[in-house]
């Protein structure tokens, strides 16, 4: 069974210096209200396990996980001043991801290609 469903998800891990938790997550806020807005977001959080940042979003299509990036993009550039990112996966069906490995292969992303499923 093939898949109709173009959602693709960013999913990072972040490592953030001794000290710079407080800062990180002020950041996290600013980046959350940024994309409360956008009409193409589906989901968009921060979870924490100590020293370590995890971002849950998901976007209808590549055009808006793209627009995302544009978005954000001055708040993700500060927060990576202060933690590391330490892992990077982007899943979603070949022809979305397609529209993806270009403007995203400076952040050495590992690509999910997404075969099976739906979506309601």
């Amino acid at each position: 069974m093939a898949t109709q469903d173009k959602c693709c998800t960013i999913v990072p891990y972040f490592k953030i210096e001794s000290g710079k938790l407080a800062e990180f997550k002020d950041l996290c806020e600013k980046m959350v209200a940024k994309t409360q807005n956008e009409p193409k977001c589906l989901y968009y959080g921060f979870s924490f396990h100590e020293d370590e940042a995890h971002c849950r979003e998901g976007y209808v299509d590549a055009e808006g996980a793209l627009a995302h990036l544009e978005n954000v993009g001055s708040l993700l550039e500060e927060g990576l001043k202060i933690s590391e990112l330490t892992r990077l996966e982007i899943h979603g069906p070949e022809s979305e991801l397609a529209k993806l490995r270009e403007p995203t292969a400076n952040l050495n992303p590992q690509f999910f290609t997404l075969e099976y499923g739906f979506r309601r």
